[in-house]
Formats: structure tokens, C-alpha cells, sequence
């Protein structure tokens, strides 16, 4: 009976737990949809940006923009300061999100030592903050308001600084560490170098032949800092469609296993009552003998 008592306390603490699973499966997959039509949004602006700089990017322009200046490494006399800006979730129940994410800031961190700079970190999510501050490494900032609705005036904030003192000349690298939504099932950890910017290539080698009014140089004076913000944008709300994605697929994992555990238990607990009223049964039946004999 001991035993009985205890598996109907299993399966019910299992099933109240598949549907907690079940509940946030289900608020994963609307919020992902939302996420979904932000990245889809984001995409086309970041790429008619990449392709107006590749158009107007020449060797005499990039020389007299800060933000397109490669600096010297720190053993040649450079700048001796790197950023990397590592975007993680507020929450967990994720999967391998987060420790993904932060696998790859480990990574970047140590090759961005290994050439000769002081890493300084740029915390986006409670969780990345938390876990480089278990370590012992300090944050030049930290956010954790951004939240799943990443909007530009946080990505305007948080990069802000950040292109003032790399224009002056005291940082040397700013990375970013973020997903990349690819599908619902793959969204890997990147890394982008967001300065100093590096100019794509115009499609098939050669440029258009455009009249600009004003001149290219006007044109790169807003448009350079705008391709600076929307990476850090894009990126922001990449990692929000993955981390959606991410804590979709966890909890259906977890709801699926959740039920094969009840099935298990529930045959056991057959098994036993079943049991249990056989030898009740026996026991009558051998009372009743051993009453007539």
C-alpha cells in the first residue's frame, strides 16, 4: 500500500509538471511568431545597408572615416582595448541557449587575450552577466531591461559609447556574441566584428555607376553609424527569435518525456493494484477454505 501511495504521488507530480511544460511550450510558440516577423523585418534594411556601403566604400573614403580605419594590433602600438558585447536571455529553461552563447564568448575572449588586448564585456541578459561574474570578471555595463522586444533605441544605447571611443582612438575591436535564427531548430552562436566596420563587396566586383547628391562622403557620414546601430539591432532580435525557439523545442522535449515517464508509472501502478487485489483475493478464498474445513 506504501508503495501505491508513493507512485500515485509520482504521477501526479509529473503530470502537474507536463502541464507547466506544456504551458510554456505553448507561450514559447506564440512568442516566437512574433519574434519570427521582427527578424523578418530586420533583414532587408540590414541588407539594402550592406549593399549601399559596399557601393560607395572606396580605398581614399575609408582612410578619412574613423569607423572604417583598421587600427594597429597591441604589439604594434595600438589601441590596446577590445569590447565584446555578449547578448544572452533574462531566463533560462532554454536547452543549450545560453551555455551556447557563452561558450563562444569564452572562446572569443581568450583569442582576443591571446593577440594582446584587455577584453572588456558588454552584458546583455541576466544569464551571460551571471555566469561571467561567477568567474570573477567585471561588466563596463550591464542590460537587462531589453527584455524579448528589442527595439533600435536599445541598440542605439548600448553601441553609442562604444563608436565615440573607438572614433578616438582608445578601442581597438568591438564584437558582438549573439544567435542566429537560421530555423526553429538550428540557431547557432556567432560572432560579429562590428568595428571597425568592414566594407562587404559590391555583387560581382564592380560598382555601379550612380550620380549621388550629396556627395559619397555625406552619404557615409550618417549611413556608416547606421549600419553600426542595426547590427547591434539585428542581433539583438536574432537572439530573441532563438531564445524562443530554443525554450520551444526544451519544453516539448521536456512535455514528451514527461509523458513517457506517466506511461511507465501508470503500467506499474496497474501492475501492483493488480497485484495487490490478487492476493486479496487468495487470501479470502484460502479464509473461507480453512473456515469449511
Amino acid at each position: 500500500m506504501a508503495q501505491s501511495r508513493a507512485l500515485k504521488g509520482r504521477i501526479r507530480s509529473i503530470t502537474n509538471t507536463r502541464k507547466i511544460t506544456r504551458t510554456m511550450e505553448l507561450v514559447a510558440t506564440s512568442k516566437l511568431k512574433r519574434a519570427q516577423d521582427r527578424v523578418v523585418a530586420a533583414r532587408p534594411y540590414a541588407e539594402a545597408l550592406r549593399e549601399v556601403i559596399a557601393d560607395l566604400v572606396t580605398p581614399d573614403l575609408a582612410d578619412r572615416f574613423p569607423l572604417l580605419r583598421r587600427p594597429a594590433a597591441p604589439a604594434q602600438g595600438g589601441p590596446s582595448r577590445a569590447v565584446v558585447i555578449l547578448v544572452t536571455s533574462n531566463r533560462g529553461l532554454a536547452g543549450g541557449f545560453n551555455s551556447n552563447l557563452i561558450k563562444e564568448a569564452r572562446r572569443r575572449i581568450t583569442a582576443l587575450e591571446a593577440e594582446g588586448y584587455t577584453v572588456e564585456l558588454v552584458g546583455v541578459g541576466r544569464k551571460g552577466i551571471g555566469f561571467f561574474k561567477y568567474l570573477g570578471r567585471s561588466f563596463r555595463s550591464e542590460r537587462i531591461d531589453i527584455g524579448d522586444r528589442p527595439t533600435s533605441e536599445h541598440a542605439a544605447s548600448i553601441v553609442a559609447g562604444l563608436m565615440a571611443e573607438f572614433e578616438a582612438g582608445t578601442l581597438g575591436v568591438v564584437e558582438l556574441i549573439r544567435s542566429e535564427f537560421q530555423s526553429v531548430l538550428s540557431t547557432p552562436p556567432v560572432t560579429d566584428r562590428i568595428l571597425p566596420i568592414i566594407p562587404p563587396q559590391a555583387e560581382g566586383g564592380h560598382r555601379p555607376d550612380y550620380i549621388l547628391a550629396p556627395d559619397p562622403a555625406t552619404l557615409l557620414e550618417d549611413v556608416l553609424p547606421r549600419y553600426v546601430r542595426n547590427a547591434v539591432y539585428r542581433g539583438l532580435v536574432e537572439t530573441a527569435a532563438a531564445e524562443q525557439a530554443s525554450r520551444r523545442t526544451a519544453m516539448k522535449n521536456a512535455t514528451d518525456n514527461a509523458g513517457e515517464i506517466l506511461e511507465g508509472l501508470k503500467r506499474t501502478y496497474n501492475r501492483q493494484r493488480q497485484a495487490q487485489i490478487t492476493q486479496e483475493i487468495a487470501e479470502l478464498v484460502g479464509g473461507a477454505a480453512a473456515l469449511q474445513g
